[in-house]
């Protein structure tokens, strides 16, 4: 029996849905851990695009699904997305969707503060996705959130409602300056959402040991990227959850001992969505020619990614804070055309060499990249289906990626479709 946690190891967007769709095939059930709808994976599957925000994208490959304790759930999106899927022959009945009575509810006042707040910061804004997240998650900690298991019984939420509600509406009319909001409505609205999300609602963690103690195998499937972690990441610029692998456990409700691999995605160029620091960011021909062969536009809010070299700091630091056994290079396709390719080893700051990724973001904002210069190709490789039919301009690229980082490439992307995908060590087989 294998378990694997698989996590983006840069600014999100990787491709992670992609993989742990591949992947999921081996797999028993799937299990996202962190986040919310402020994340996107997109797949195509037989040339069909399709975008999952909440559900684990191994729900296309008929597998169970667990939306596990450490997720905040907006459950109006989450039963928009059941019906997108349903409506495109998906099954997410309760057999196949199973909902922790652990995860926290976003409400309506989470994204009217969300917007709010951005509003309110004008240009020192943090750039978030204006779904609630943030605030959930705020709740959560200070001990003010609504869980599932509230959310299921009617009485209990509609007293919850009403006492979180007279401080909510104090700060939204009296500090930020927007409408309050109507008790009643959003109990109506939340107890509909009840009724229909109540046959998913579980306890993923009993659910998860019984599965892997009658020999199922599990995926977990994080969200965002190691660089948005709320601790690790590039703090304030980041998410508001746990990214990093660790945090699989914690947010599933499973033990460290449950986990065998981790694998971690790796565009094959860097990109980033919203503000913060970006060492290897691209401002000339090269980032806009990456930007618009990669269609980097964000899964979830449509905005243009800012793209530049590979960062092999970056890496490293994913790398050790995620204990990484592996990683699946993605989009290696887009770099086909360019005669020279960069690849970032180390930052030189106030005029020091320095390998480790700085904390503080005015260092961070003031490294400069240090690049190793390689041979490009001209090549489509899209239809290559084994490594050793690459040009050996892409051998290197990957050679030198796994030196860098001292981790095994197990799988290589070429393409959107499952079947672009050269699989060389599967964890899970």
């Amino acid at each position: 029996m294998a378990n694997l946690v698989v996590v983006g190891t840069q600014w999100g967007d990787e491709g992670k849905g992609k993989i742990v769709d591949l992947l999921a095939e081996n797999a028993d059930g799937v299990v996202r851990f962190q986040g919310g709808n402020n994340a996107g994976h997109t797949l195509v599957v037989s040339g069909k695009q399709i975008i999952c925000h909440l559900i684990p994208s191994g729900i296309l490959q008929g597998k169970t699904c667990f939306i596990g304790n450490g997720l905040v759930v907006d459950p109006g999106v989450l039963i928009g997305e059941m019906d997108y899927l349903a409506e495109n022959g998906v099954d997410t009945g309760p057999e196949r969707l199973r909902i922790s009575e652990k995860a926290h509810v976003i409400m309506p006042y989470h994204r009217q503060i969300d917007h709010a707040r951005e509003r309110k910061k004008g240009d020192a804004k943090i750039g978030t996705t204006g779904r609630g997240i943030g605030p959930c998650y705020e709740d959560k900690a200070t001990r003010r959130g609504i869980r599932f298991v509230e959310l299921i019984d009617p009485d209990l939420f509609a007293r919850r409602v009403k006492e979180i509600m007279e401080e909510k509406n104090f700060y939204l009319k009296n500090y930020l300056d927007d409408q309050e909001m109507d008790p009643s409505a959003i109990i109506d609205e939340y107890r509909a959402y009840a009724r229909r999300l109540a046959p998913h609602v579980t306890d993923v963690s009993i659910e998860l040991d019984k599965a892997m103690h009658t020999g199922k195998q599990l995926l977990f499937e994080g969200a965002q990227g190691t660089h948005l972690d709320i601790d690790h990441g590039t703090y304030p610029f980041v998410t508001s959850s746990s990214t990093v692998s660790g945090n699989a456990c914690c947010g599933a409700g499973v033990g460290p001992g449950a986990i065998s691999d981790v694998l971690g995605i790796v565009k094959a160029y860097t990109t980033r969505v919203g503000r913060g620091p970006f060492p290897t960011e691209l401002f000339d021909e090269v980032g806009d020619r990456i930007q618009e062969k990669g269609a980097e536009f964000g899964a979830t809010t449509g905005r243009r990614r800012r793209c530049g070299w590979l960062d092999t700091v970056l890496l490293r630091n994913a790398a050790r804070l995620n204990g990484l056994t592996g990683l699946a290079i993605t989009k290696l396709d887009v770099l086909g055309g360019l005669e020279e390719i960069k690849v970032c080893t180390a930052y030189e700051l106030n005029g020091r060499r320095i390998e480790r990724f700085p904390a503080n973001l005015d260092e961070l904002a003031a490294c400069r990249p240090v690049y190793e210069s390689l041979q490009g190709w001209q090549e489509d490789i899209s239809g290559i289906r084994s490594k050793g039919a690459f040009p050996a301009a892409v051998r290197d690229y990957l050679t030198c990626i796994e030196n860098l980082v001292k981790t095994p490439v197990d799988i290589i992307s070429v393409g959107p479709g499952r079947e672009e995908t050269i699989v060389l060590r599967n964890p899970l087989a």
